[in-house]
């Protein structure tokens, strides 16, 4: 139903702005960013409806808004950028022009968010929902077992779980010994939730096929969940020169792929004493957090999806289906996976870091290895992280700079350290006398929010140390 005058009039009596409305005057613009933010955020609090051209406190007088002129084209970059539609009403009051957003409900289990954050109301401000609303929200209305538990085959004897898992595998990698009967398989497996009791049978579960399956195309509904490599030549996808999928289980297969993957990499080649060496262009702990990173986030439920590594010659880009549950740039210091089950069982395997030590490991080594800081993106459908190749910092663009100065301030504020201009300038590579780079890519971060002053009444910036926006 369009909003009336007489809606307009009501609402300007209204005693305060509330989570499901909000007024802002937007006299000659308003920002597309905030738009968007607002959208989500209301929607995650059950809908409700933003205001342009009105002002924010009572009387609430009508202001007139010239943001927004062309009401098709916002409604199309709302829908494409949010990926939920908002309706927009325009009313001409005696006043002045008045947008309203009709802002939806968020879907029940579902929560809304504009590149990776996760936004409500709090007061006057948006801030990023907690971890314990986040849980709460997904879990509504849902009483169905989680995939991991969810049966890959039903009613198959024991000789046949031996034969379709990898048994011997699983005790190597969690160091213990194999059982001497088959009973003590069987116990360990059941125990794990690998498999499960069903009668005189056995039901090999979602977990058990998908971390030990000696073939995933056994599995029904499980082998597009295999691992997809592609590799091209150059830096774009035009030219394709190798692309396989794998059909082992994660855990089973992991290092295969990882050494696969290092097989692809071209490598740099350096000059010692005598001889021409080749050195890795990625750190390998790197590839194989993020490799085991995107295993563990990805979004099981979803159909048809798996983790795709692309290899280009500037690049490899790591990506899983499904958007994180924290902002990309928590990454380094929080965790928080929707699929514990998983994610538990291949720690204990070793197959990743414990729990929330992978992406500082990666920071650390990308650092060390002087290369220009992972990109972490979220998209509507998909959670993209790329490593790039060595780049003098000469080439490396304002974004990259800005991305490695956050990176390193909260890889030392983790480590217990401050980032200082030097520490600064060791990780880009800079030298003493370019002090001055260092400071305007600190202010810069600084302008844009990423960074602080650790103490913001100190006067100076030559011993100055700085800490991430959120600590």
């Amino acid at each position: 139903m369009a909003i009336t005058l007489e809606q307009i009039d009501a609402w300007r009596n209204v005693a305060s702005e509330s989570q499901h409305l909000e007024f802002k005057e937007a006299k000659n613009q308003y920002n597309a960013t905030k738009l968007y933010r607002y959208c989500v955020a209301i929607a995650n609090e059950g809908g409700g409806h933003l205001v342009l051209g009105m002002a924010d406190k009572p009387p609430r007088k009508i202001v007139g808004t010239r943001a927004f002129e062309n009401i098709i084209d916002i409604t199309t970059k709302l829908f494409r950028t949010l990926g939920f539609r908002v309706d927009i009403d325009e009313v001409q009051h005696n006043d002045g022009r008045v947008l309203v957003f009709n802002i939806p409900a968020r879907p029940k289990g579902t929560a809304y968010h504009i590149e990776g954050s996760y936004l409500m109301r709090s007061g006057e401000d948006l801030v990023s929902m907690s971890e314990d609303r986040l849980r709460e929200i997904f879990a509504e209305g849902n009483r169905s077992p989680t995939f991991e538990s969810q049966v890959a085959l039903p009613n198959t004897s024991a000789e046949n779980i031996v034969s379709l898992l990898d048994t011997q595998s699983y005790f190597e990698l969690i160091q213990m010994p194999y059982p001497a009967e088959r009973v003590g398989v069987i116990d360990r497996f059941t125990r794990e939730k690998l498999i499960q009791k069903n009668g005189s049978h056995f039901d090999i579960t979602n977990l058990g096929a998908l971390l030990f399956a000696k073939n995933l195309e056994e599995f029904d509904g499980l082998s597009r969940k295999a691992v997809r490599v592609t590799t091209y030549e150059g830096n774009n996808k035009l030219n394709t020169k190798r692309d396989i999928t794998g059909n082992k289980g994660y855990a089973l297969g992991f290092l295969g792929l990882i050494d696969y993957i290092e097989s692809q990499l071209p490598a740099n080649e350096v000059i010692g004493k005598a001889l021409r060496e080749a050195v890795p262009m990625y750190p390998q702990i790197a590839i194989r957090e993020l490799v085991a990173n995107a295993l563990i986030h990805q979004d099981l439920d979803s159909k048809g999806n798996s983790v795709s590594i692309d290899i280009y010659d500037n690049r490899i880009e790591i990506s899983n289906y499904g958007i994180p549950c924290i902002e990309t740039n928590r990454f380094i210091d929080e965790y928080q996976s929707r699929n514990e089950k998983l994610a538990d069982l291949m720690r204990r395997l070793r197959i990743c870091e414990e729990k929330g030590s992978g992406i500082d490991k990666v920071i650390t080594h990308v650092e060390a290895f002087q290369l220009p800081p992972p990109d972490i993106r979220a998209g509507q459908l998909r959670t993209v992280v790329t490593l790039y190749a060595y780049k003098e910092f000469s080439e490396m663009d304002r974004s990259a700079k800005l991305r490695a100065c956050y990176q390193h301030c909260v890889l030392r504020y983790i480590l217990g350290e401050k980032m200082t201009n030097q520490s600064l300038r060791e990780r880009l590579g800079l030298q003493s006398r370019q002090s001055d780079i260092a400071s305007r890519i600190v202010g810069l971060a600084v302008d844009e929010g990423m960074i602080k002053l650790e103490d913001p009444d100190s006067t100076s910036r030559r011993y100055a140390k700085y800490i991430p926006f959120w600590a």
